[in-house]
Formats: structure tokens, sequence, C-alpha cells
């Protein structure tokens, strides 16, 4: 970045020759590559940088993170705008491609090996070829989902949706059918005893400890096949 900043210095003096071979010494040096004019906020990280490529228009705000193999790149040879806007904490995963002068919003996450060609709104993921939205962090569904989850005891599929996995879609609308239950039972339960009706409840079981007691049995049972 030290070198990116001197050569983006160069460039904009009009020094374009000086920098474009200062960039080519920082490519062979690091095994990134970005252009000198393009324009890189604050706290930029990249991790395990080598193939990063980065056009000459691209725009990168503050806080932003690349991972190896990602280029945004362009789509044409057109002068002007030719390659991504990248706003404040932006995330773009390992070999993913960012093509053309489209724009990813503040918190956008692009996942791995992804092929963006369309801007992207706020604090959205995306992921396959072509790249697609799967997943916004304002869900009042999905936060549902993951109070239940939070009670079954279990997070690995339940609680997100980050990737377009069948068995994640298949137990998040069994999240959504226990949920609607819950709400129904306990309607249910309240109109009765508004008719006197005594419900015994005491044989359900307590969410909260269920992944508990499960896991203490399963290392009681554990135990007892070592000891035998």
């Amino acid at each position: 970045m030290l070198l990116h900043r001197m050569n983006h210095g160069l460039w904009n003096l009009g020094l374009k020759w000086f920098a474009r071979l200062l960039s080519q010494v920082s490519r062979w040096i690091t095994g990134i590559e970005i252009h000198p004019g393009a324009t890189i906020g604050q706290r930029f990280f990249i991790d395990h940088g080598m193939g990063v490529v980065i056009g000459e228009t691209a725009e990168i705000g503050d806080d932003c993170t690349l991972y190896h193999g990602v280029t945004l790149g362009g789509t044409s040879w057109k002068a002007g705008k030719r390659h991504p806007t990248l706003l404040n904490n932006v995330v773009v995963g390992a070999g993913a491609k960012v093509l053309g002068p489209i724009t990813l919003a503040e918190g956008v996450r692009i996942g791995s090996n992804a092929v963006v060609t369309k801007s992207v709104g706020q604090d959205s993921t995306v992921v396959g070829v072509p790249g697609r939205v799967i997943h916004h962090q304002h869900d009042e569904d999905q936060e549902k989902r993951n109070e239940i989850a939070q009670k079954l005891g279990f997070d690995a599929y339940g609680a997100t949706s980050d990737a377009p996995d069948p068995v994640a879609t298949a137990i998040n609308k069994m999240l959504d059918h226990i949920h609607v239950m819950d709400e129904k039972m306990e309607s249910m339960c309240a109109a009765l005893k508004q008719f006197g009706a005594e419900i015994d409840v005491s044989k359900l079981p307590d969410l909260d400890s269920c992944s508990l007691s499960s896991t203490a049995d399963e290392n009681d049972d554990a135990d007892k096949i070592e000891t035998n």
C-alpha cells in the first residue's frame, strides 16, 4: 500500500510513465497488481494478496478487505469509468471477480469465486456465477430463526443462510414452522385457560436446556464406551 500511494501521487502529478514503471516493480515484489490510477481509502487490507488485480478507475472506500485472486476489472476499453466502486466495509472473497463500472454499497459481502457484474445494495451477500444476492442482514424472518435456533442449540445451518445449501433451506423452513406453531399453541392455551381448563405442560422439554442435556448424555455414553 505504501508503494501504491506513492505511485498514485506520481500518477496525479502527471508522471504516468514513471508511476506505471514503479507499479510493475511493486507487482513483481508483491504479486499484487494495483494500477496507479486506482483510488483507495484508509485501512484497506489484502489478505494473501497473490493474484489480486485492481484496475485504473477502481475506487475503494475505508475498511475494505480483499482476499487472494480478487479482480476489480473492467468490461470495455472505453474512456472514463470502467472499474468498480467499493464503498466502506466491503469484503470480497478469494477468487471473486467484480467487473465493470458498478457499485458495491456499504457492508456488502462477495462470496469466493463469485462473478459480479451488477451493482449490489447495502448489507447484501452475493454468491455464484453470475452473482446473485442471497441474504440481507435486515431480515425479520431470519432474526426469528436465529432466536429459535439458539433455543434449540443449533447454529451451523439454522442461524445462517449465507450459502445456497438445500439442508440450510430445509432447516430454516422447519424453524419458521416451529415459530408459527409455538405462537398458535400459546394462543390456544390462553383461550382454554379462560374457560377454566387446566393444562399440564410439565412434560414439555425446556428448549433452553435441550442442547445441554443431549450433549451431557452423549458425553456419558462416550465415557461408558471408553470404560468398557
